[in-house]
């Protein structure tokens, strides 16, 4: 029913259920809820379910109200239950006990009005100027809450990388991962209430999602539902702007869908336009297996040939006797910054998560004759999608030819030690251990005299640097000129 109390859509079920079809997606009333009321029987006189109170939630439903009745088919009971305004309570809905059908005085209207001028007074206090898409950002995992929440934090920095403005967060500890939705009912219920008191366009997993975990999301929320592989995915695909480094998206946005693309039309429609919807598109998103294949194909042959053209100019250069030394590091650790010092340059560099992609080189030429080509990489990250570490082989391979590698890291960060780690663990899987690494301590100007102490502690062989600051990065440029001085002996 709506709120003038007429009937919208009458449904027949049979004794265990009903079939509710569905709703049109526009708000059919001012304010955050549909503008609908459901009201139902239970034929065998049990009180609301657990399947009610989801439906209530996951529609947006203004109240649910169940009318009992007992053996002979005549109305015994009434229970209702409606959401309740943001901040109100822990729960999600409040249910009230049943009450004799004909004895009920509560003015559901009334309640409902409630509601919409709390979300009306929440959107009030909002910054409603920032057009971008609102998110609320998730993670399930067996992992601690301070873990979770860390890993949360980077999420959060991807997002507003991608365009998605974080407007709430939910943090779930688990045995045992849901194989259906992730995350139970009880859960599911309280992350759309959440959803729905920000006005949350998506929900975003920091977990990769299976194909029926998203599937089955998209099913019961009416929220374009996005993972961590589909948000960096994502990032790359706005970045990219060489043929090589759009081939190399293309590829692993296609790699991640093929086995997703059964039953997904739904969830699909969501991700057109937006955070979520990019590279491939939607004509080539719903296209058979068989022509994904087709495609994946062809992309890997264009991506030899421009792996084998970069050869030709690593071979060049190698010829030419100029030594290379590649940046690495950690996504945002500031490794285009410190390109642009040390050659005048203006290689992009932005305070975002992956703001380059495609390698970058430049020729400098020191006082002492000494030359040398500086190649700037892609950032690395944890957890990063298995499809973008095949797909961007090719992008990596510049590391293979390197003379010495300097690992930037942002000493500033909370998780230096992790992002370190992390970037140690992939130059370990790549097999480029025997490579010299000159560890660069940057952002040294950000830290008080207590946490240098610190950091000097955990990584005694670390040169403290300020990749914006020239006279910071002699240091750094002397240890670079000794270890190619190294490798010149070594050679003779």
């Amino acid at each position: 029913m709506n709120r003038q109390g007429r009937p919208e859509l009458i449904l027949v079920g049979d004794p265990s259920s009903i079939y509710i079809p569905e709703l049109p997606r526009a708000r059919q009333s001012e304010g955050r809820l549909r503008g609908l009321r459901l009201l139902h029987t239970h034929i065998s006189g049990e009180s609301l379910s657990e399947e009610d109170l989801m439906d209530m939630v996951f529609l947006r439903l203004d109240s649910v109200t169940v009318i009992g009745s007992d053996s002979n088919g005549d109305p015994e009971f009434a229970q209702y239950a409606y959401l309740l305004p943001p901040g109100s309570s822990e729960k999600a809905y409040e249910q009230l006990p049943p009450v004799r059908w004909n004895e009920s005085d509560i003015d559901l209207p009334a309640v409902v009005k409630a509601l919409e001028d709390e979300f009306s007074r929440a959107d009030k206090t909002r910054d409603n100027s920032d057009e971008r898409e609102r998110a609320v950002v998730v993670s399930v995992s067996q992992d601690s809450k301070a873990l979770q929440d860390r890993s949360l934090d980077e999420l959060v920095d991807l997002a507003d990388t991608a365009g998605l403005k974080v407007e709430g967060r939910l943090i779930q500890r688990i045995r045992k991962v849901n194989p259906k939705t992730i995350m139970g009912k009880g859960k599911l219920a309280e992350l759309e209430v959440l959803a729905l008191q920000v006005d949350a366009d998506v929900v975003l997993f920091d977990q990769e999602l299976t194909a029926a975990q998203m599937r089955n999301l998209s099913e019961v929320t009416e929220r374009k539902v996005l993972d961590r592989t589909q948000l960096i995915l994502d990032i790359f695909a706005q970045h990219a702007t060489t043929r090589a480094g759009k081939l190399q998206v293309e590829m692993a946005q296609l790699k991640y869908t093929m086995p997703r693309l059964v039953g997904m039309n739904s969830a699909m429609s969501r991700l057109m336009g937006g955070v979520g919807g990019r590279g491939p598109g939607e004509t080539k998103l719903e296209i058979d297996r068989r022509r994904v294949k087709d495609r994946l194909v062809k992309l890997g042959n264009e991506l030899k040939k421009v792996s084998k053209q970069r050869g030709y100019t690593r071979d060049r250069r190698s010829r030419a006797g100029v030594p290379v030394v590649s940046l690495v590091g950690y996504t945002n650790a500031g490794k285009s910054t410190l390109l642009n010092t040390l050659t005048n340059s203006v290689v992009l560099a932005e305070d975002k998560l992956f703001a380059t992609l495609d390698p970058t080189s430049r020729r400098i030429r020191f006082p002492n004759d000494q030359e040398l080509i500086l190649t700037d990489t892609v950032g690395f990250i944890r957890q990063l999608p298995k499809e973008l570490k095949e797909a961007f082989r090719a992008t990596l391979e510049e590391l293979e030819v390197a003379d010495v590698l300097l690992h930037v890291a942002d000493v500033s960060h909370p998780e230096v030690e992790e992002q370190i780690e992390a970037v140690e663990n992939i130059i370990q899987d790549m097999e480029l251990q025997e490579i010299p690494v000159i560890l660069v301590l940057n952002k040294w100007d950000k830290l008080s005299a207590e946490s240098r102490e610190m950091v000097k502690n955990v990584f005694p062989q670390g040169i403290p640097a300020s990749a914006n600051n020239r006279k910071s990065l002699r240091p750094v440029v002397e240890q670079m000129l000794e270890e190619l001085r190294k490798l010149s002996k070594k050679v003779r």
